[in-house]
């Protein structure tokens, strides 16, 4: 290989999978890897063999000699041509978001924090945001369809404020102040319970798991811890969090089992 960082090179497969609309799981299972090696690879972690380079290369539509070159940009990479179509299936999922997904989820949420004096809004909003990235880390589908951006006390849900609001006058949720161990906190109580109707058994199983690991923190060290998560570390200040950066895990944020003999789950 030329004379490239592993760094630049990961980074380089990275930009260009995400440009031509791979997830990881699918370009993995395309260069017969598993998807933790991949996932190694495009961290600048694990070499690649010449071998890998070439299923890379053919795979994402790129000379060797143009991916390896010194000035090399991804811009000057023909990522629409006429003689290159990709399935519809194939490309990256865009979150969309389900609002009324998203406040049964908020209610459900809310409703299992009944009695905990220690879930105010910002442990609520790290609630969400788990719940989303592990059920998209685990199934690469959507929950809420939330965004989610990188403030400085951690991961925000978007148009939450609009959302409450719209809950608040549709007598669905109340919201207070109160004070926790002397500090101000925002509160709710759901008016109304969840319609788990349209709730999968999967969704409900991950909100429940990061109800029970999460839901007794205080609001400091659930805002420190999140602040460790891949996704929010590889975000800039103000930006939104790609659901992608989920599969860059590791302990003990990972909650996909990834086997490394393996393609799949």
């Amino acid at each position: 290989m030329k004379n490239i960082s592993q760094k630049e090179i990961g980074k380089r497969v990275s930009e260009l999978r995400k440009a031509k609309g791979y997830s990881q799981d699918e370009l993995s299972k395309l260069i017969e890897i598993s998807r933790s090696s991949l996932t190694q690879i495009e961290l600048g972690n694990r070499n690649l063999s010449v071998l890998e380079l070439k299923k890379i290369a053919d795979n994402l539509h790129v000379s060797i000699d143009k991916f390896l070159s010194s000035d090399y940009k991804i811009e000057d990479i023909e990522l629409n041509s006429s003689q290159i179509e990709i399935p519809q299936q194939l490309r990256v999922s865009i979150p969309e978001l389900n609002i009324e997904k998203f406040k049964n989820v908020f209610l459900y949420i809310l409703e299992k924090c009944a009695g905990k004096p220690n879930v105010g809004e910002t442990l609520l909003y790290k609630l969400l945001y788990f719940a989303d990235f592990n059920y998209y880390e685990i199934y690469e589908e959507h929950l809420s369809g939330a965004e989610y951006r990188k403030l400085p006390y951690g991961p925000v849900p978007q148009k939450l404020d609009a959302i409450i609001k719209q809950m608040i006058l549709s007598k669905k949720l109340e919201r207070f102040k109160s004070d926790y161990h002397t500090y101000p906190q925002t509160r709710y109580f759901p008016l109304v319970k969840p319609d788990l109707t349209n709730m999968k058994a999967s969704e409900k199983e991950v909100i429940d798991r990061v109800i029970e690991r999460y839901s007794d923190w205080s609001a400091s060290a659930i805002s420190e811890y999140s602040h460790k998560d891949i996704p929010w570390l590889a975000s800039k200040d103000g930006e939104v969090i790609d659901y992608e950066l989920a599969f860059y895990r590791e302990y003990p944020y990972s909650v996909r089992t990834y086997d490394e003999n393996s393609d799949g789950l």
